[in-house]
Formats: structure tokens, sequence, C-alpha cells
């Protein structure tokens, strides 16, 4: 068997092992995981695939690329945690031989291979895999549009091809988040023409041929959609995104350097590895490709710098070319062989980060089962009755820390020995293994304590006839949860939502945030037709007396859970 062969059924191999198994051995957690999957199976529900919604009302924070992929899985899986988190899953078995594919092309089979290695050992980017959020798909479909402008720019030959591949990813970019993907490739090659001084020749059939692929592709639902029905909810989308650019949106207010933490911490080893590259030359990496790949980094990290709304994923992009950047290192350590040293600070760096990351797998489970230990210093009064919850902690969880602090030392020890192979194999596994031992034993626990009782609740009411409603915080969870069909026949809600909509003059005012408070005043305090289950926090027990029609029921965790009777015949 070829070396390629071999490298390849490797990547596929770890990816099965690691990605797949126990994708729905937890909830999905609120927002965005929840929220995806909700617009997912309303879907299937209304068999309505081009509008987007949420409680069966236009959503226009997302466009449905994505969720067409969850509708396709929970037709095949059935409606769950698993169907919802299956296509990220998968995307990231592709994106680890579609690096090798590329590293090879460009350098060698070697250097491919590490670089898939360099982005499988990485925290963030493997738990993503695992996810059923947005942004593997979105990324990945970035990185490869820029890569084939890469090779139109850069590369004499094929150049049509392409760029018409390239408008095709930034197309499919564009309807699974938004246009901010041509705007990252764009910016990319704006920055990219200054430092060479616009010296690098640009076909015009290239820049036509670019456009014209990525808004045939953005246009199977930009266009469609508008055609359909009326322009508003695209305006509704874009005024969206300006609003995440411009405010901190539901709160995701976050210091100047937070994106810089979350990268350096959460996508160790590479952040670690990758210092180095951005202070070497660049003309040994054919057509220019390392310079695209400081360039990438640095415009995603500072796009979402500037950006109000600071979301941990917002900066994901940069994981790429992070990636790709450690792997040069770690592919010119190869090189040398036994020849020189590692930097000491870099493998010093690499031992103190780890560590802190290993420290921080075992402190988990012991201060949840010890949480007499941290509650005291605990203001938040949520949180602290969080911790009664039966978390069902066995006492061992706090091994796998361990065993990722044993793999740490061994992939120390060969780094400094310039065992490459085996530092990035050790290494590798090590994060796979802590990830999905926390993802069987550990994350479902520490889920009970941030949603557990809620979301059992939720699904204890599948089936029935009733209203069930948050109060005082954002949630998705009830809408997937109780698994509700349209409800046309509730002639209530559907006249506050005529009266409302009625008032309008204009579409484009259309706030569903709106109607859900005047909504949940009519479950509160008018003649309701059905039964009307309240979640809220407990930190708001006292706000909840306000309403002398509700009865608590029960209490569990952070939350309470009331009841209104029908008050119609």
């Amino acid at each position: 068997m070829s070396l390629n062969k071999k490298y390849i059924l490797f990547l596929f191999g770890i990816g099965i092992v690691f990605f797949f198994p126990f994708l729905g051995n937890v909830h999905l957690f609120d927002w965005d995981e929840i929220n995806f999957a909700e617009s997912a199976r309303e879907m299937l529900q209304t068999g309505d695939y081009f509008r987007v919604q949420i409680n069966y009302e236009p959503f226009w924070e997302k466009p449905p690329f994505f969720f067409w992929l969850q509708v396709a899985s929970m037709k095949f899986f059935g409606v769950n945690e698993f169907a919802a988190r299956f296509p990220n899953a998968l995307i990231g078995v592709i994106s680890l031989i579609t690096l090798y594919q590329i590293g090879k092309k460009l350098i060698s089979e070697r250097f491919g291979f590490i670089w898939s290695l360099v982005y499988f050992a990485s925290f963030l980017p493997h738990l993503y895999f695992k996810s059923g959020i947005i942004d593997p798909f979105f990324n990945f479909f970035i990185f490869l549009s820029i890569y084939f402008l890469v090779l139109t720019i850069n590369k004499p030959t094929n150049k049509k091809l392409n760029s018409l591949v390239a408008g095709i990813f930034i197309g499919l970019a564009i309807i699974t988040k938004g246009p901010v993907g041509l705007l990252l490739l764009i910016l990319t090659l704006l920055v990219y023409l200054i430092i060479k001084k616009f010296k690098q020749k640009i076909h015009i059939s290239s820049v036509i041929i670019f456009f014209l692929s990525s808004l045939g592709v953005s246009f199977l639902w930009f266009g469609y959609e508008t055609i359909t029905n009326s322009p508003w909810f695209i305006v509704e989308f874009i005024q969206y995104q300006i609003e995440l650019l411009t405010e901190p949106v539901a709160g995701h207010e976050q210091p100047f350097y937070y994106h810089f933490v979350v990268v350096l911490l959460g996508c160790f080893p590479m952040s670690i590895l990758a210092i180095p590259a951005f202070r070497k030359r660049t003309e040994e990496i054919p057509y220019d490709f390392m310079l695209w790949m400081k360039i990438l980094f640095w415009v995603v990290m500072i796009l979402f710098t500037i950006v109000k709304t600071k979301i941990v994923h917002y900066s994901s992009m940069s994981y790429l070319p992070l990636s790709f950047l450690a792997a040069t290192m770690v592919y010119s350590f190869w090189e040398e062989g036994k020849q020189g040293k590692i930097n000491k600070v870099l493998s010093t760096s690499y031992l103190a980060i780890g560590s802190i990351f290993a420290l921080l797998l075992i402190a988990v489970p012991i201060l949840f089962q010890n949480s007499n230990w941290i509650t005291p210093y605990i203001k938040d009064d949520f949180a602290v009755a969080s911790f009664n919850v039966d978390m069902n902690w066995q006492g061992w969880e706090f091994i796998f820390g361990i065993l990722f602090l044993v793999g740490l030392i061994f992939s120390y020890i060969n780094l400094k020995k310039k065992n490459i192979m085996k530092f990035l194999i050790i290494i590798g596994i090590s994060s796979g293994v802590t990830l999905l031992g926390y993802a069987i034993f550990v994350v479902p626990k520490i889920e009970k304590f941030s949603q557990g009782p809620a979301i059992e609740f939720y699904e204890s009411m599948q089936g029935k006839d009733v209203y069930v409603s948050t109060y005082g915080f954002k949630s998705y969870a009830h809408f997937f949860y109780t698994k509700f069909p349209p409800r046309k026949d509730y002639e209530g809600i559907q006249q506050i939502k005529i009266a409302y909509k009625s008032t309008l003059t204009d579409l484009k005012k259309y706030n569903p945030n709106q109607l859900k408070n005047l909504v949940n005043d009519w479950l509160l305090k008018g003649d309701i037709d059905k039964d009307v289950y309240i979640v809220t926090k407990i930190t708001l027990g006292d706000e909840m007396n306000e309403f002398p029609d509700l009865d608590l029921i029960n209490t569990e965790g952070g939350f309470n859970f009331y009841l209104r009777k029908k008050t119609t015949l």
C-alpha cells in the first residue's frame, strides 16, 4: 500500500473513531445548537425548506444551507441530537482529508499528513466537529474559496476553472451563514494586493467568472426568497448582520482581546506551534500560500476584535490558517531531523499551556463533586442552585485530565527529541481520547447542571395539548424538546398575531421579539384556551408573584416551573 493511501486511511479512521461516536449522548445546548436544530425540525414539520423559521415565525438571522443538511440527516436518523450534529462530524472527516490533499499538492504527502494531524489534535477545531453549529461548514467553504482564489491569482494555468470553483465555494459560504464570508475573502485579497503593491495580475475574465458563480450559488436562496416573498425578509437579514457588527447583540460583549485569548488557549497545541511561523519567511511555500494564510488569520482576528458582538466561534475561521502555520513549523522540525534544537521558549510554552488545560480537565469534575468549595464565592443564585441537581458523579471522571497530562508529557519528550510523528500522534490521540471521554462521561453531567431540569421538563410535555414558554430568559430549548407541531388552531395566539401585524404599515417593522412579548403577556394574563406552563429561573421568583393565576408546581436546580390553568371553555 502506498504512503498516500496509508495517510488517507489513517485520517479517515481517526475521524470516524473520534468524531461520530456518542454524538447524541448529551442534549443540544442553548442557544445555537438548539436554535439551528429547531429550524431544521420546523422545515420538516411545515415542508417549507426555503423559509427559515423559529416557533413557526420567520427567523432571519441565518440562511438555510446548514439547516438543509440537518433536515437530510434528520430524515435518515430521526429528529434527535445525533442527527443535528452528524453533518459536522462528516465535514470533520472531509476537512482532515482535504487539508491532507491540499498540503500534499503544496509541499508533500508528509506535510499534508502533519497539517491534518495538527488540526485534529487542537481542542476547539476538534470539539466543533462534535457540535451542531454552523461554523465548521462556513469556515470550510471560505477556506476552499480562498485556496482556489490563490490558485487563480498565483498559478499560471486553469485560471478560469479555479475562479469558477472559488466563486462556487464562497457562494456556498454565503448561503450557509451570510455575506460575512465574502467580506473575509475580499478583505484578505485586498490586503494581499496592497502588500504586493497591486503588481499581481488579475484577469477580468476570472473576476467575472468568480462573481457570476458566487452570485449563481447564493441566488439559490437569496434570489428565491426575494422573488417569492418580497425583499423584506432579506432586508431584515442584512440589518441583523449589521447589528451584529456594530452592537453587542444579546449581551455578547467582551474585552477587545477576547478572541486572542480564545484562540491561544482553545486552539492548543496549534496556537503554540504556530507562533514562530509568524516570523518565518514565506518564499519557499508555493503560490505565496503562507503569506495568504497569515493575512487571512489577521483579517479574521482584527475584524472580530472590532466587531461589537463577540461569541467564541466568531473567530473560528482563524483556525484553518493557524493550523497551516503550525504545520509549517512542525514540518520544518521534521526536515531538520536531529540537527539543531527545538526553541526552548516554544517547548516550554507548549508544556505550560498544555498543563493548564490538563489541570482544568482534572479540576472540573472534582469541583463539581465538591461544590461547597466554590459556591461561597459564586454570586449568581441560579448557578448556586443548579449545583443541587443530581449529576451522578462517580468520583473517577478526573482521570481523563490525568490521561491528557500523561499524553502531554510524552508528546513533549518526543517534541524535544524531534520525533515529530510520534509527537503528533501522541498528542492527537491524547486529545481525541480526552474529548471523547469527556463527551461520554463528563459533559452530560455538566449539561444537567446548566439546563438539565428545564430540558427534561420540556421533554415531558411532548404530545400534550398545552402551551409551554419561558419567562425572563432567552431560550430555544422549549421549541425543540416539546416538539410541538404548527398550531394554527390556537385562536388566542393567532388573533394576537393578526392584531399585531395589522398595526404595521411597513412589513420591515415586523419584530418577532415584540410579538413574543405580546404572546407571553397573553399567556400570563389573558383568556387562554389551553393550560400554560412557564419555566423561569429561581432568581425571578419575586417577579412571578405578580401573576396571581400562576401556581408554582416544581423547583429543580435553578429553575421554577409554573402552571396556569386555561380560562376559556
